[in-house]
């Protein structure tokens, strides 16, 4: 995208801010009209005062000169403020569209993106959007205006001087084109490094009991120290380029400001003007460097602001998750049927599945069973869609996962996973966590003591309010995993997915969260995903995945029976062995 179609698309953010940014504009018109204002008084003044004494001019002089400043202050003032409200409205509203697509993106996004560069985004790139949408506007009205004005007043004093202090122009705009393409590239880079100073600062934070008990302190303070080297070196190259920018410009003006300054000199002393003009002329010279120097310096907010602006319209522009579904449904029968599916990931040449063939009937009960890598969790992440496969198709009650309405679809799911996501908010809350209605504390509770979670919640010191930290950080594993299985009750979802949710549970623990589970598969369709062959023993069918091929299909005593890889892994670990290793031998 062209630099021009950047910023036109950049300011139609401000359009809803239309008349808060006309109101904006009209004040930088006021102030800068008030600017040429002062070397006319000033040529009055000298004239009228010390020259022809002019009783009249001596007593309106200070009035006048009150009267500017008041109007310019109180422009000014309207001006910068109601700018300032506009650019944070822009950097709001771009910040929740951008929550909003990172909330739409699919998985496979996820899975490409690092997690500090995507939080970077929305905390640092779209401030430096602030500057293109604002600063620049109040430089280009503000400052050209200022400009013209001055530069009207100066021709009507002495159009000669005057078109010879234009020919530094061509030099001014040369050079700031040569710089801005420094600053861009520098904005870039820097706004790269901050994205990798975030994701060293989250992960750092996230495993810091990994960095603690493995003594990692040393080696995550040199990937911070090398990070943080970068995020200055990246700025210290733009303030180099910008300084340039500003010093060169300075220079050129200088040069001739001093030629002009001298030239005007020398047509006073033939009396070709009168002091008034001579000193009037030369404040407006003067009063034109800083609008030029800002005018100079306008290139690098602009460069940092479209920089900025890319890393924006690069996230919203990214697709979001195909929902093209038109078949919308209430509650699902649950009958679920794989037809020849095949996926594979993106970053992987082989096949995760290869030729699925599997139907689950409504309410049955199958496990999924395999060595790290079978295709376990693949095959269940494409039920809710976080995948689409890549050639076959899966069914829900007869109609094509693709042809129903995601939000639909997934509202018949539920899912307990081993690493359970609890949020920093309360135990109630966390239960009724996506509800679309209003749930009661009844409810709440009926699905708390159905997931045996009453027990330990009861004796918090705020019961169903009591705050769980973050990521649950305030409640052992097996309550956290409680907590899930009441949300999924709560929920009522006819299809349930159970990803190794007893894994990594003490025995105490995974009796109660096991009874749990039991309570919350009754009536559902039930995908379960596990190593610990106890919590499957129960299921109507159990599958083995072998690198991504369904290798056997049956109940557990039919599998035992058949004394094939199912039943090996089920003597191993009967004897305590290795299971991965069983599993990757057969």
């Amino acid at each position: 995208m062209t630099s021009s179609r950047l910023y036109l698309r950049l300011l139609g953010n401000v359009k809803p801010y239309w008349r808060i940014f006309a109101l904006s504009i009209l004040g930088m018109v006021v102030a800068a009209i008030t600017e040429p204002l002062l070397p006319v008084l000033l040529k009055t003044m000298l004239d009228g005062t010390f020259v022809n004494k002019d009783e009249a001019v001596i007593r309106l002089m200070p009035l006048a000169i009150l009267a500017i400043f008041f109007v310019r202050g109180l422009a000014t003032f309207v001006a910068n403020y109601t700018i300032t409200w506009v650019g944070n409205k822009v950097v709001a509203d771009l910040r929740n569209e951008m929550f909003g697509k990172l909330l739409s993106l699919p998985t496979r996004f996820y899975d490409d993106h690092v997690t500090g560069n995507l939080i970077s985004k929305l905390t640092f790139d779209v401030t430096q959007v602030t500057a293109a949408a604002t600063t620049i506007v109040t430089i280009g009205v503000r400052d050209c205006l200022m400009i013209v004005g001055l530069l009207g007043w100066l021709f009507y004093l002495n159009w000669q001087l005057t078109l010879l202090s234009l020919v530094m122009a061509p030099v001014i705009v040369f050079v700031i084109k040569k710089i801005s393409g420094r600053l861009r590239l520098a904005s870039r880079n820097s706004q790269r490094a901050m994205g990798d100073i975030t994701q060293v600062i989250e992960e750092s934070v996230t495993a810091h009991k990994v960095v603690k008990i493995f003594g990692g302190q040393l080696y995550e303070s040199r990937r911070f120290n090398e990070q943080a080297n970068w995020v200055r070196h990246y700025a210290m190259k733009q303030a180099a380029a910008a300084a340039a920018n500003v010093s060169i410009v300075q220079m050129v003006a200088g040069i001739a400001l001093a030629v002009i300054v001298y030239l005007a000199i020398e047509q006073s002393r033939s009396d070709a003007t009168t002091v008034g003009g001579f000193l009037s002329f030369i404040a407006a010279m003067l009063m034109l460097t800083p609008p030029l120097k800002r005018l100079a310096s306008v290139s690098e907010y602009l460069q940092r602001g479209l920089a900025a602006s890319e890393s924006v319209f690069e996230l919203l522009d990214t697709p979001s998750e195909e929902n093209d579904g038109k078949i919308f449904i209430a509650r699902a029968a649950g009958h679920i049927n794989f037809e020849h599916v095949n996926f594979f990931y993106e970053a992987v040449e082989n096949l995760a599945l290869r030729d699925i063939n599997l139907e689950i009937t409504s309410g049955q009960t199958v496990a999924l069973v395999g060595a790290s890598g079978s295709g376990k969790t693949t095959l269940a992440n494409l039920v809710p869609r976080f995948y689409a496969p890549s050639s076959g198709r899966i069914t829900l009650d007869d109609f094509d996962l693709a042809e129903i309405a995601l939000n639909d679809l997934r509202a018949n799911i539920a899912l307990v996973s081993q690493d359970v996501l609890l949020f920093n908010d309360t135990v109630a809350a966390n239960i009724a966590y996506g509800q679309m209605r209003e749930v009661s504390t009844a409810e709440i509770t009926a699905a708390a003591n159905a997931a045996h979670a009453m027990e330990f919640i009861s004796k918090m010191p705020q019961g169903l309010q009591t705050l769980v930290g973050e990521k649950g950080v305030r409640m052992s594993g097996g309550q956290r995993q409680r907590i899930a299985i009441a949300r999924a009750v709560l929920k009522n979802a006819p299809i349930l997915i159970l990803d190794e949710a007893t894994s990594a549970l003490d025995s105490e623990s995974e009796r109660h969260v096991q009874a749990a589970l039991e309570t919350l598969m009754r009536g559902r369709t039930t995908l379960i995903i596990a190593h610990r062959l106890s919590t499957i023993e129960k299921a109507n069918k159990v599958v083995v995945l072998r690198k991504g091929e369904i290798v056997e299909i049956g109940s557990h005593q039919e599998l035992l029976a058949r004394a094939g890889i199912y039943a090996r892994l089920h003597q191993a670990q009967l004897g305590e062995h290795d299971i991965l290793a069983v599993v990757n031998d057969g």
